[in-house]
């Protein structure tokens, strides 16, 4: 039977007092102090989450909303421009066709964006972004969905609607056989805009 001791790799009181049974040290008295240690961490983390969801209940702060999105904005404006090149629109449209594009494109991902986020508030938002669970949570859910829906999107308008195609300068990434470029603007701009709305309330938890 593996030693339950290995499995567990956080200072949790459990594992500390599994650990020290089997080892002996618990009953000789030896090595208390890195119980009592353990125990403090346990406690304190769990009460500074405890108070910070308490404190904010169901609430959500309207100034991480606008932080977030005063990233989402401008960043999707500038990556639809940047990644212009890797479609082929760039070399057969238009600079009129190729700004507008770039600005329906920007209109989407931002409805994307928000729908994204309202349903991740909604299924693991409350209290968010006060307690960081819930900041870790909704990031997630956030990013997984909007991946989702890009994979989707690309795979509908490239090959069912041919609304729009990649050039040869787009790298494809094997199986999903999606863009690249579309797929890490839906990882680190969401990221990105998460860190800086959440960034005002990382005191709360100190």
């Amino acid at each position: 039977m593996a030693d339950r001791s290995r499995a567990c790799a956080d200072p949790c009181i459990a594992c500390t007092l599994w650990r020290h049974v089997r080892t002996g040290a618990l009953h000789e008295g030896r090595h208390w102090h890195e119980l009592v240690e353990s125990a403090e961490w346990y406690f304190s983390m769990s009460l500074a989450s405890t108070r910070s969801i308490g404190r904010h209940g169901a609430q959500i702060s309207l100034r991480a909303l606008r932080r977030y999105f005063s990233v989402i904005i401008p960043a999707n404006l500038i990556w639809e421009f940047a990644h212009m090149p890797l479609y082929t629109i760039w070399n057969e449209g238009s600079w009129g066709e190729i700004v507008f594009a770039a600005l329906h494109c920007t209109g989407g991902d931002i409805l994307i964006a928000m729908s994204a986020l309202m349903l991740a508030l909604m299924l693991a938002g409350q209290g968010w972004p006060f307690a960081r669970q819930t900041r870790q949570q909704v990031t997630v859910l956030t990013v997984a969905l909007g991946l989702a829906y890009t994979l989707f999107s690309e795979w509908l308008n490239i090959v069912i609607r041919a609304a729009w195609a990649y050039s040869d300068l787009m790298p494809i990434i094997p199986i999903l056989d999606a863009g690249l470029s579309p797929v890490l603007q839906w990882v680190f701009i969401p990221i990105a805009a998460f860190w800086w709305a959440s960034r005002p309330f990382n005191a709360d938890e100190l």
